[in-house]
């Protein structure tokens, strides 16, 4: 995990990125945003995984703000809250493939920072990716007799992924994005 975070922060680095105190704040409070949201949950499923009330809105907003580099570092951060929140380690590579990789993935919706459902769908579908990969390798023996593996982590993880998707596109949508992401200062990408 920590050659994970030098990766990123030396990303940042070689793209000119600066971490101002403004941008170290409104990362804090978005992290702080989302453990509050994350804790607001609709839904949780027996092997881990939730729909919540919205939570990766705010890395969404950062990403789109501050574009993907800071997108994936405050994602970074979150996978490791998130571990000491809710954690279901069975191997240290799963770890990556179910904490920081999947939130970082939160900071490609700023790829598309003009185009919310398109950069959130992105997002999403990288972090799905993710979980897919883990639960392929690392998660197979709770598959049901005789399904495949890859089948069982597909409808796993989609079963919470695209509710969650779904709240997230909807809480956009009914957001003033454009009010909010002006309102959050520092440098924009």
């Amino acid at each position: 995990m920590l050659g994970t975070l030098v990766l990123i922060l030396g990303g940042l680095y070689t793209r000119h990125i600066r971490l101002t105190t403004r941008t170290i704040i409104d990362i804090a409070l978005m992290l702080a945003l989302t453990i509050v949201l994350h804790q607001i949950r609709i839904f949780h499923m027996p092997q881990g995984g939730s729909v919540t009330l919205g939570a990766m809105v705010p890395l969404l907003l950062l990403s789109y703000r501050y574009g993907p580099g800071i997108g994936a570092l405050a994602g970074f951060l979150y996978g490791l809250i998130n571990i000491i929140q809710d954690p279901f380690i069975v191997h240290p590579v799963q770890v990556l493939f179910d904490y920081p990789l999947p939130y970082m993935a939160m900071g490609l919706a700023g790829l598309w920072s003009g185009h919310l459902y398109r950069g959130t769908a992105l997002a999403f579908l990288a972090r799905f990716l993710c979980h897919v990969v883990s639960g392929v390798v690392f998660f197979a023996s709770y598959a049901p007799e005789g399904m495949n593996p890859l089948a069982y982590s597909l409808v796993f993880n989609a079963t919470y992924l695209i509710p969650e998707f779904v709240i997230c596109c909807i809480i956009l949508r009914l957001l003033p994005i454009r009010r909010l992401l002006a309102a959050m200062g520092g440098q924009s990408r």
